[in-house]
Formats: structure tokens, sequence, C-alpha cells
């Protein structure tokens, strides 16, 4: 059968479907080309501004002086350490909760989910839970950037809906032959599984990338603080420099060691070049991932 030609309705909504997108692509694209052309440009001369996509004067100072710091380097390299750990042990711990609350025979299923979902409801707030990580001897370890976020309710739920849908005679017909329940968890359920846990591992993986508010609040040790936190304190430090006008001696004598060590870096340019630096990892592990994004999203979200 020979395609159906389209008539003149369906071409200008096709037109005006793409163009629509388009525009919605480049907006959402544009600010990171403008960061990256302002993080590859010479921080003097991007004070002048007229920089919009590409760098006017080309420069790799901002990457030196910023991977030349050895804060830097420590603080991605807790990030990415933090981000691996969690989200392999987190998708790992949320996937056993999800397979046992989807097991219609666990003995007070109901109540279970229900205490779990109610817990979700409230929040102790910031000193009660800064209280319970110093009573169990966490505060100002790695611990507390592991073990907090190792559990969130809704993507056990997520999984919990995908684990429904998976036709249950494949498990009955495992058990038959012997297999015990973890076997079946491990040999069956996971493998079919992966778009859902391919999408839990990008949610926990961006969401603990990007946490800045641990290390903020419960991390006073330098070398323990993870990249978000990092560039938190250095944007906030570069931007209290401009207000003051620290290029007078009394104020580089209270400079910290990471703003002596990037004095040579406009507070823009610094900025700027650290959220490129932070972003680019994440940039390079979604496409991986994407392809089972939407198909985990969607199935483990609406499926009954």
């Amino acid at each position: 059968m020979g395609t159906r030609r389209m008539s003149a309705a369906d071409k200008i909504y096709s037109t005006l479907n793409y163009t629509v997108l388009l525009l919605f692509c480049l907006t959402a694209l544009y600010p990171f080309i403008y960061f990256l052309a302002l993080s590859f440009n010479d921080g003097y001369d991007a004070m002048k501004g007229g920089i919009y996509l590409y760098p006017r004067v080309f420069t790799l100072e901002n990457y030196s002086k910023a991977f030349n710091n050895p804060q830097v380097l420590n603080a991605f390299w807790i990030s990415v350490s933090r981000t691996v750990i969690v989200t392999l042990c987190s998708v790992m711990l949320t996937s056993l909760l999800a397979y046992g609350l989807s097991r219609k025979g666990l003995p007070g299923r109901k109540y279970i989910v229900f205490f779990f979902f109610f817990t979700t409801l409230f929040s102790g707030g910031l000193i009660p839970t800064f209280i319970l990580y110093r009573q169990i001897h966490i505060i100002d370890t790695y611990w507390v950037l592991v073990l907090p976020v190792l559990y969130d309710f809704f993507n056990a739920i997520v999984m919990k809906t995908f684990f429904d849908g998976i036709p249950p005679s494949l498990s009955e017909s495992a058990r038959i032959d012997g297999a015990s329940e973890l076997q079946v968890f491990a040999r069956i359920i996971l493998p079919l599984s992966m778009p859902v846990l391919a999408t839990i591992a990008l949610f926990v993986g961006v969401g603990v990338w990007n946490d800045w508010f641990t290390g903020q609040f419960f991390i006073s040790k330098e070398n323990l603080q993870p990249a978000a936190t990092f560039l938190n304190k250095m944007i906030s430090e570069a931007s209290f420099q401009t207000m003051t006008g620290s290029s007078g001696g009394s104020s580089i004598q209270n400079m910290s060691q990471s703003q002596m060590e990037l004095r040579g870096v406009t507070p823009e340019a610094l900025r700027m070049t650290f959220v490129i630096i932070i972003t680019t990892p994440i940039l390079c592990v979604y496409p991986f991932l994407q392809r089972f994004f939407v198909k985990g999203v969607l199935v483990g979200s609406l499926k009954e």
C-alpha cells in the first residue's frame, strides 16, 4: 500500500509542531551554550558583555586554574564517589523494598505501605534532623552524604507498580523449579525491570550530584564537601569579593586559600566554569539511560 499524501492542514500542523518543539529545544539548550562560551572566554573581556554563542577571546585559563586547585579535584572526587555509591545502593535497597511490597501474600502489606506513605507527609525540620544526625555520629563524616539519601518512597512506589505489571506466572514457574524468593528476584524480576531501574538510577544520581544542601549544613570540613557545595561556596565568596572590592590589601589578607588560588579569575568566569564542570558528567551519562527513561516513568507510574 502506498503512503497517504499529507493534506495542506497536516503540513501546516507538522510545520507548526516542529517549529514550536525546535524553539523549546533552543530555549533549553541556549543557557548551556552561553555558560560554555563564557567559561572559555577571558574573564575580564567577558565583563564587557556581547558574548552570546561563542567566546570572543578564547582561553583555557579558567579551567586550568579550577583543576589546578586541589580543593576542586577533591570536591569533584567526593561527588563522583558519593553519586556512584548512593545510586547503586539506593537502587538495590529500593528494589528489594518494592519487590516485597509487590508480593500479594505479604502479611499486613496495606499497613506497611500506609506506614511508609504516612512518614512522607511530615518533616521534622532542619534542627531535629541535625540533632538526629549528631546522635548517630554522622555529622562531619562521609556517611552523612550517603545514609540519609539511600531511600525514597516515591521511587519505591514507581518500582512496585512496575513489578506489579510483570506476569505472576513467570515467578510461579521459577518457584516450581525450586528457585528461592531471592533467586526469583535476581534472575526473573531484575532482568525484566531494566527500564525502571535505569529511571530510578537517573533520578537518584541527578539528585545526589546536584545536592549542595547536605554539605552546606552538615559538613564543616572542606575535604568532605561535594562539588555542588563547593560551587555554591565559591560563588558566594566571589560575589562577596566583588561587592566589597577585594583588591585592597586588607581584603586579600582575609581571603581563604581557595580564593587566593582563583583570584586571577573573575567571579562571572568562575561561576560559569564551575557550572560547566558540574553539569558535564550528567550530560555524558544521560544519553545512555534516556532510552529507558520514558518507558520506565510511564509504565512505573501509570500501569495499574
